[in-house]
């Protein structure tokens, strides 16, 4: 028996100058959610020129100024050769020589940003470049000519591999064939490396005349990105509610898709957003939760942390000693499946630890791994998953693909500064009593003013009145509680 190809949409929405969202559903369940800012454009993709600031002999890396607000990180491992001065002496066993042998600060150089900056960390760089097309990946440093390990039909690789070998690449240039390659003629597929190769000698060309630092190639916005990499023939409708994004897209569909004339369809309804429309605005909200609810009643739960993201599975209705180890095998397949979706909404990258319920059986545990690394082949990022340990944790690693939604849209509160947790208004109260008996203690003064914003001026009122009272009589002075207005919103 088959199975049957479920119906995708991607839906777009525009605010003109300001934000694009991409939304990509299956059978109305959000699967996928991008976000971009434009005053938060995003670097990743975009080529630079720049010029090595310091080298790091240490960490074997060097510090590149690129023009970006903190320097990018250049490891030894992501310089290409043709940068090395001279001809490096290289010790046994050792791969790379050392860096400050072959490079120097202030040497110029051409970088790709492979990973966004983030927190108080720089861009990570590399100066072997890629430029992805709608077929192919352009790499430029590595010759080599392949096929995505995710396509999978046999016949087709082979197809794509002589595709491949027919075209007459210059030096030191190499093709990867995308999964968007499947079933294109060789005439189309001609077409995507010949644009490739055009843009590339347009950045080399730019490049020479640009003065370091400096960008000279602009990866393309995230409405455009998402046509390019995640439009496939899954995807029986396109939804814009922008009508210039929508000309756009029509015309590069056009392109790919020369027999879907009805693809892309406009959102024109001025009483409900697009996302309203399809009922998609609850589903995109959930993302930014620290909970995620799961179908049987049991709840995900997901804290970050600086180094990595523990998510924990709270199964809620499971009861009793005989039917335990069925329902955790039951609830642990389902939260598999749901925090594999939730890793791709989220867009979580680096390392990532789940907390599964107990599972005595080690046959339950295979099961659960099986599910997971099943579900994990519908990502776009890469990852590598462990088996679940003896203590009922799984371990993987997750390549992140950007700056997520939640990243991108949130800050740290200012009343716990980022912990999740704040002073209760007990503690805050008594501080705040500390301090105007400070006051009250200083000579000179017939009046303490004490202001504090309205919720802890009103529990003081309300909670500490006898001891300001006490307070008064015995220094023989007046206080007063007053709101700070600025706390306010």
């Amino acid at each position: 028996m088959t199975n049957k190809k479920k119906r995708q949409k991607m839906f777009i929405s525009v605010l003109p100058g300001e934000q694009v969202e991409v939304v990509i559903a299956e059978e109305g369940k959000v699967n996928e959610y991008y976000v971009e800012m434009v005053h938060q454009a995003k670097t990743k993709g975009n080529i630079y020129k720049g010029y090595i600031h310091n080298i790091d002999n240490g960490l074997q890396a060097a510090f590149i100024n690129y023009g970006a607000e903190r320097n990018g990180f250049l490891q030894i491992d992501e310089v290409h050769p043709e940068y090395y001065m001279g001809s490096p002496a290289t010790k046994k066993g050792q791969r790379y020589p050392l860096m400050q042998k072959v490079l120097k600060p202030g040497q110029e150089v051409l970088v790709q940003v492979v990973k966004e900056p983030t927190g108080k960390k720089g861009a990570f760089l590399t100066s072997y470049l890629s430029l992805p097309g709608r077929s192919f990946v352009y790499t430029v440093g590595r010759s080599q000519m392949g096929v995505s390990r995710k396509i999978e039909n046999e016949k087709e690789r082979l197809r794509l591999k002589k595709t491949l070998e027919s075209f007459e690449t210059t030096e030191g240039v190499g093709l990867i064939a995308r999964t968007a390659a499947v079933g294109q003629s060789k005439a189309a597929l001609g077409r995507d490396y010949k644009y490739l190769n055009r843009l590339w000698t347009d950045i080399r060309a730019n490049a020479q005349k640009e003065k370091a630092p400096a960008i000279v190639y602009q990866e393309l916005g995230l409405a455009a990105r998402a046509v390019r990499d995640y439009l496939t023939s899954d995807v029986t409708e396109v939804w814009v509610d922008d009508k210039e994004t929508f000309d756009q897209i029509r015309q590069f569909v056009k392109l790919a898709f020369p027999r879907k004339n009805n693809l892309v369809k406009v959102h024109e309804d001025p009483d409900l957003s697009l996302l309203e429309r399809f009922n998609l605005v609850k589903q995109v909200q959930e993302i930014y939760s620290r909970e995620a609810s799961m179908p049987s009643g049991g709840r995900l739960v997901f804290d970050a942390t600086e180094a990595l993201t523990a998510v924990d599975i709270n199964s809620g209705k499971i009861g009793g000693e005989r039917n335990f180890q069925k329902m955790a095998l039951k609830t642990n397949a389902e939260a598999a499946r749901e925090i594999a979706r939730q890793l791709r909404l989220r867009d979580i990258g680096g390392q990532v630890v789940i907390d599964f319920i107990e599972m005595k059986n080690p046959k339950d545990c295979r099961e659960v791994e099986k599910i997971m690394r099943a579900e994990l082949k519908n990502d776009r990022a890469r990852t590598d998953v462990s088996r679940i340990s003896s203590f009922g944790l799984m371990e993987l690693v997750r390549q992140r693909l950007g700056s997520s939604a939640i990243a991108i849209s949130t800050e740290p509160c200012p009343c716990c500064k980022g912990t999740g947790i704040r002073r209760n208004m007990e503690w805050q109260a008594l501080q705040a009593l500390k301090e105007i008996h400070r006051e009250l203690r200083k000579s000179g003064t017939s009046e303490v003013e004490h202001t504090c914003e309205e919720e802890l001026a009103i529990y003081l009122l309300n909670n500490k009145r006898g001891v300001i009272l006490d307070l008064e009589e015995r220094y023989g002075k007046k206080v007063t509680v007053d709101i700070d207005y600025e706390y306010e919103d």
